[in-house]
């Protein structure tokens, strides 16, 4: 009896076979191999794994490449990190003409880091290029910090950052010759992204890509050393450093550094969650390894508790993002700050203590409460599209922040979201407001008599088919609601029919909506999950004088009402 064919094109059998051919990897010859033969016999669930895994390519754009760790071109495994570093380094010598660029190369402890991270070294080498790769894996912000300290070309990390544990990818940085002033150290950016592509799908069969055998240099704890020493430094010696700490590293790569950090900048208290300390690739304790997911800090809390500590600092897995969660005067319990309150609370932090008057910067879904924290401190405030790629770049930036805890409060030194630097910050300002007989909601509180409580919230839609996206977004523009909350809806902006001079963005997708009362809705895609992300905020006039009392039930109504927005939301976007 014949065995059943695979009811796949020609085309993509083809494909698939010559994959198997180029691909330098045994063990994913021999999977894909499997799921060949799998496929064949009728099995469904492989026929539709070959199909998604190679149909198509990962697209390596301005986040670089992240997916799913498997055999094929739309899969992270080790015949796609090979040409994309051959791409790189084709674009560093070929499209930008450099002789022997410079390269950092950093990796995270999710499986298969250091092997594609040291894969890439070999090749980058080959290809003509000075390569310093880490010793062992390390923090992001560590690979961002040694582009602009070492005057390096490029940069590397491989990580997925918060991403599940079958995930990985590979982050660029561009800094030295191949890069802008304002883009030193900053992740890559069009035309880069697209001229970094085209050398990918140059690069031919990743088994034939040139390795080299050894050449590259190691970078040791000196650079780690050095890294401690500039973030350490923007701690005031003099501030207190009574302060009672928990800190979580998501299994991740965090604890060693921010734990020295900690304890260097002068703060002795500092209790990790032992059982998230240690990197673990398949971060057993949480669902998913993100310190804003439902679940995901409840070992800390649990221990902030037992300690009666005065606030929880969460790191994600390779440390580039930075929670933190506190005891809420008004609930009576702990609860995580969200990315927002964060955010305004370092800008007014930094700007008060260290007399900032540079940029403030945000990105177009995070809080407006920024803009007013830096008028009143007689500094500047811009706007960027979403991602630190955008908000590194604002012209003569202090600070900027993104609502997805990402902080850069050393663009000098870190050019880019820092997790570790802006958890010294947070122990400082916990620090201070316990000095003080306050707490951080309790400097939020005196923001919001001040500025107004700008109360934020996400509603993200989650879709199996990517196609829902665009018919959700072009429901929205074909019929934008007319109200929000009773209010009218005084302002529709088209963000990709935008321009610098009409938005102050360049087009990105995305549509603006804000009401007579100034309620403000931002919807776009994700750029890295199958998601649609609505962004919003109110804000609700606050006496100078309310009490606490007053405050705790403003603080309630808002979030009232920012559940009845997010029902009006599903229904104009035909989810309800």
């Amino acid at each position: 009896m014949s065995t059943p064919e695979l009811s796949f094109d020609p085309a993509l059998r083809e494909r698939i076979e010559a994959w198997i051919a180029a691909d330098p990897s045994p063990a994913d010859r021999a999977a894909a191999t499997e799921l060949l033969s799998r496929a064949d016999s009728g099995h469904a669930e492989a026929r539709a794994e070959l199909s998604d895994a190679f149909t198509g390519d990962l697209t390596f754009g301005t986040a670089g490449l992240r997916g799913r760790m498997a055999p094929g071109p739309n899969r992270m495994n080790l015949a796609v990190v090979s040409r994309a570093a051959k791409g790189l380094a084709d674009h560093l010598t070929g499209d930008l003409g450099l002789e022997a660029p410079r390269v950092v190369i950093g990796f995270d402890a999710r499986h298969h880091s250091e092997q594609f991270a040291r894969a890439s070294a070999a090749i980058m080498t080959a290809a003509g290029c000075q390569v310093l790769l880490m010793e062992r894996f390390c923090p992001t912000p560590l690979v961002a910090f040694a582009v602009r300290h070492l005057e390096a070309d490029a940069g590397v990390v491989v990580t997925a950052s918060h991403n599940p544990p079958a995930d990985n990818g590979y982050k660029v940085y561009l800094g030295g010759r191949a890069a802008t002033p304002e883009g030193q150290g900053v992740q890559i950016v069009p035309p880069a992204d697209a001229q970094i592509a085209a050398r990918i799908d140059a690069a031919g069969p990743a088994r034939e890509i040139p390795a080299a055998e050894d050449g590259w240099e190691l970078l040791g704890e000196q650079l780690r050393e050095h890294y401690l020493e500039r973030i350490c430094a923007l701690v005031d010696p003099a501030a207190p450093k009574d302060v009672r700490i928990v800190h979580t590293a998501m299994h991740g790569v965090g604890t060693e550094t921010a734990l020295a950090a900690l304890h260097r900048a002068g703060f002795p208290e500092v209790h990790p969650v032992a059982k998230q300390a240690d990197p673990d690739p398949d971060f057993p304790t949480v669902a998913f390894p993100n310190p804003e997911e439902p679940g995901a800090i409840d070992l800390a809390l649990e221990l902030a508790r037992t300690l009666e500590a005065d606030v929880v600092i969460a790191n994600d897995p390779d440390a580039d993002r930075c929670a933190a969660a506190v005891l809420d005067p008004h609930l009576g319990d702990w609860r995580m700050l969200t990315g927002d309150e964060l955010g305004v609370l370092l800008g007014d932090h930094l700007t008060r203590t260290r007399g900032l008057t540079g940029t403030l910067a945000r990105s177009v879904v995070s809080s407006r409460w920024l803009d007013q924290v830096a008028h009143a401190a007689g500094a500047e405030a811009t706007t960027t599209l979403t991602g630190f790629k955008w908000i590194a770049r604002a012209p003569g930036i202090v600070f900027g922040y993104e609502e997805a805890i990402g902080y850069c409060v050393l663009p000098e030194v870190v050019r880019d979201k820092d997790g570790l630097s802006a958890g010294l910050m947070v122990a400082e300002m916990a620090a201070a407001v316990k000095a003080e007989g306050t707490t951080l909601v309790g400097r939020l509180d005196e923001l919001a008599r001040r500025d107004g409580l700008h109360s934020t919230a996400q509603l993200s839609i989650r879709v199996e088919d990517l196609s829902l996206i665009g018919q959700m977004m072009a429901t929205l523009r074909s019929a934008p609601p007319q109200q929000l909350l009773g209010s009218e809806v005084t302002e529709v902006q088209d963000l990709s029919a935008g321009s610098v001079e009409s938005t102050g963005l360049p087009p990105t997708e995305g549509m603006l909506l804000r009401s007579a009362e100034d309620t403000r809705v931002v919807v776009r895609p994700s750029g890295t999950e199958p998601k649609l992300k609505c962004y919003l905020e109110l804000v609700t006039p606050v006496p100078a004088e309310a009490a606490e009392a007053e405050l705790t039930a403003l603080r309630a109504r808002a979030d009232e009402r920012l559940a009845a927005l997010k029902d009006e939301l599903r229904i104009a976007l035909g989810q309800g």
